[in-house]
């Protein structure tokens, strides 16, 4: 019986490990331009004209905003659809 409950809390704690590890590979992850979040990489990637990419430490709405009121950005707001 001794060994069966050494069994359980063995198999119990490979399991808290494996949830420990695959909860911390799943966090977001900060991308090149500071945010967080692998959905922001797309605002930041090479295929948005430089003067359009979401810059480091700006937020997503933020910079959505900024780019809407100046008449020769407003074309980057495509990018952000």
């Amino acid at each position: 019986m001794r060994k069966i409950w050494m069994f359980v809390i063995v198999i119990l704690l490979i399991l808290l490990v494996i949830a420990s590890v695959v909860k911390i590979s799943g966090n977001s992850v900060v991308n090149s331009n500071g945010n967080s979040g692998t959905n922001l990489d797309k605002y930041s990637s090479n295929s948005i004209p430089a003067e359009c990419r979401l810059p480091e430490g700006q937020d997503l709405q933020g910079w959505k905003e900024h780019l809407g009121h100046h008449e020769n950005t407003k074309y980057c707001l495509e990018y952000y659809k």
